[in-house]
């Protein structure tokens, strides 16, 4: 079968599944939201212009070098909607350049045996009975688990070989056609097993956005790689560390000058303020559990999800992948409030 969404429970987050080829599942997926009255041809939704259409244009050309079966995913969705593709790709593609700001922290520690990565995606309070959490299991690529406000892309998710990534959102100060934040993500969940291998696909992608990109493995490599589509820099544990982190602002001398003066201006849902709180606290704690990082992203040792919903913004889930255990956990709402919950669904290797 094709994408599946179930929301039976009384969860904030679709639980949808993908089978089979990627034009099937997307076109199952756009055919049952278009059976149940949900259109995603409306012009608020899609927000078109010119310039995003010119955009569109010279990215699908790229897309179809170096990721084709994502345009056969929105050709089917745009079908089952019956919808033109452009228009769809121009809603998909011209993500995190032309923009829904979402904002996030991930964080990856070290501790014994204990790989841990961890997520909180802060974004809309508005929009949080659309956003999923998505079993991918499609032909000739590595099945996984991936979390999301929109459609086909990926913003956090571990893949069966144990590898989990994740991205923080930086607005763009520059942007060429390629391959937005999302669909990396989603590339390296599907086509890599490692950190290594991570890098190396990004390293030969053609990246249209600016993003933080946080990868772990099961094998204790992390990395965070903060990039666009000009630059990209590296960062790994330093010396005896084993922790990597990051918000929605570059912190390398590099990649420090495509900063959004906005961010500077604090507009940036106090990404200097938790990127400051990881840094304290981490810099303290040597020893790392989930107990730990349970209580990191939940706040309880300085700000990282403690956001005033009347305002609009909120920490719509948190993620924590115990990579050495093959273990998932999810809170779907902001995790100072909710619980975190298993989530059994993917067989790992």
């Amino acid at each position: 079968m094709g994408r599946v969404l179930n929301n039976k429970r009384r969860d904030i987050m679709y639980h949808s599944r993908f089978k089979n080829s990627y034009y099937d599942a997307g076109f199952k997926y756009g055919s049952l939201l278009f059976d149940n009255g949900k259109s995603l041809n409306k012009a608020h939704i899609l927000n078109l212009s010119e310039e995003k259409r010119d955009f569109t244009i010279k990215s699908i050309e790229i897309y179809k070098r170096e990721y084709p079966e994502i345009l056969e995913e929105i050709k089917g969705i745009a079908d089952g909607q019956r919808m033109e593709f452009l228009d769809l790709a121009c809603f998909i593609l011209g993500m995190y350049n032309f923009t829904l700001e979402n904002y996030c922290s991930c964080v990856v520690v070290k501790s014994g045996e204990n790989i841990i990565f961890g997520r909180n995606s802060d974004f809309l309070v508005e929009l949080e009975h659309l956003y999923e959490s998505c079993y991918y299991d499609l032909y000739n690529s590595y099945s996984f688990i991936g979390n999301t406000t929109a459609v086909t892309q990926i913003e956090d998710g571990v893949n069966e070989y144990g590898l989990a990534a994740g991205l923080t959102f930086i607005y763009p100060t520059v942007k060429k056609p390629g391959i937005n934040a999302g669909l990396l993500i989603r590339y390296i969940l599907e086509k890599c097993k490692t950190v290594k291998e991570g890098i190396y696909a990004l390293n030969k992608l053609t990246i249209s956005s600016n993003q933080t990109i946080t990868i772990a493995d099961k094998y204790g490599d992390m990395a965070v790689i903060e990039c666009n589509c000009n630059e990209m820099e590296i960062i790994k544990p330093k010396g005896n560390e084993n922790v990597v982190y990051t918000t929605n602002h570059f912190n390398t001398d590099k990649m420090k000058k495509y900063n959004p003066q906005k961010a500077l201006n604090g507009e940036d849902l106090f990404s200097y303020k938790r990127y400051e709180v990881l840094k304290d606290v981490l810099s303290v704690k040597k020893e790392y559990d989930f107990e730990f990082i349970k209580n990191l992203l939940g706040g309880k040792y300085g700000f990282m999800c403690q956001y005033d919903r009347r305002l609009g913004a909120d920490t719509v889930w948190s993620s924590i992948y115990l990579l050495n255990k093959n273990k998932v956990y999810r809170c779907e709402g902001n995790p100072s409030r909710k619980t975190y919950k298993s989530d059994k669904r993917l067989p790992f290797k």
